[in-house]
């Protein structure tokens, strides 16, 4: 049965690039220093923001203060000026861009994957479908050994448990995703349930952030969830594989990830917003997702918004082998530069862009020493 349990993580992960005394904190205790960098937002960055984080400090002394507190709660605080950047799995829609005076743009990609918990099942061994997946969110398919799971399964030992269905509690970007994907390929979940980053659950219990789902699935017994797949790596829960666009059945991986991304339109996009969902191709994980940087194209603080773009410059130059060890997709390289050439609509009150980026990466990392 259930146990209720406490996240820190889940609740309001930090993602600092330090232990020291002066970096700030969730409740706000420890004001960051001068020079660091705040962000908040999706807890599908938060891994691999805190791996970037804590390189980027050992390389410029900058440290990133980044709260994660899902895709929705880091729009709502960039629209409000209290961090640097907003993080979102989400793409804010080009008008909400335009009203608001902001400029988003991808910074890495990856899979959101779902994950199990089930006796002498491992992950890779079971099968679904995008419908059945539906099915079983909207508790139509009550069992695992139900017949729509065992038609998919054959020789695979099911259990005779119910489903227990974990979701996220809070506003997120994987919700979106998850959503969106399940609405693309079932229209009864598009009718009856919709796509949005927060949604009325027809069934199912609720985690805060992927690490919150992650664990609840942990120690739930017949429990099924969604979580970014770097997560699950990490927590060793076990991932499903998934039925793709073109009717394979494949495990989640990098290169799954890659594939679907492989098509990726970035120049006929506006604002940026692109969604990477059932996408074709033979080796493409349906349920892929992108991570967006959001940020003021007005700077009221110059030296904030250069301090935010060295860094993402920075990451878009050294951090590639790291996203890839952590399961995460790199962008192209004509993408970055792409993203690069936007970057000069951030101006600051005098009306020039806070940032050129540099061409080679020793003069990134000399122009994110001297923006502390």
């Amino acid at each position: 049965m259930f146990k209720p349990f406490a996240l820190a993580l889940g609740a309001l992960l930090l993602l600092t690039a330090c232990s020291d005394k002066g970096a700030a904190t969730a409740e706000g205790k420890d004001a960051p220093a001068a020079g660091d960098i705040t962000g908040a937002g999706s807890t599908f960055f938060a891994p691999l923001g805190a791996k970037w984080a804590e390189t980027y400090k050992d390389t410029t002394g900058i440290r990133l203060n980044y709260q994660s507190i899902g895709s929705g709660g880091g729009v709502r605080q960039i629209k409000v000026k209290t961090v640097d950047f907003g993080a979102t799995d989400k793409p804010v829609k080009p008008a909400d861009l335009d009203e608001s005076g902001l400029l988003q743009f991808p910074i890495v990609m990856g899979g959101i994957v779902p994950i199990v918990n089930l006796p002498d099942i491992k992950s890779g061994q079971l099968n679904l479908t995008g419908p059945l997946l539906a099915d079983i969110y909207m508790g139509k398919v009550k069992r695992w050994d139900d017949a729509p799971i065992r038609a998919l399964n054959p020789g695979l030992k099911l259990p005779h448990l119910p489903i227990t269905v974990i979701h996220r509690a809070d506003g997120s970007g994987t919700t979106f995703l998850f959503s969106n994907y399940l609405a693309k390929v079932s229209p009864t979940w598009k009718a009856e349930v919709g796509a949005s980053d927060a949604l009325e659950w027809p069934v199912g219990l609720g985690g805060k952030g992927n690490e919150g789902v992650s664990a609840f699935v942990k120690q739930t017994l017949g429990s099924i969830g969604y979580v970014e797949f770097a997560v699950a790596a990490r927590t060793g829960t076990a991932v499903v594989n998934m039925q793709n666009h073109d009717g394979h059945m494949i495990a989640p991986s990098i290169e799954a990830f890659a594939a679907a991304a492989a098509g990726a339109d970035w120049a006929h996009a506006p604002g940026n917003q692109l969604l990477l969902l059932d996408q074709p191709g033979a080796q493409a994980w349906p349920i892929t997702g992108t991570v967006f940087i959001v940020m003021h194209k007005k700077q009221d603080k110059p030296a904030s918004g250069r301090a935010a773009l060295t860094f993402f410059d920075w990451a878009y130059t050294n951090g590639d082998a790291l996203a890839t060890k952590m399961h995460y997709v790199p962008l192209p390289p004509e993408v970055k530069q792409m993203m690069r050439a936007q970057w000069s609509q951030i101006t600051g009150p005098d009306g020039k862009p806070v940032y050129t980026p540099a061409t080679a990466a020793p003069a990134v990392a000399a122009s994110a020493a001297s923006a502390q």
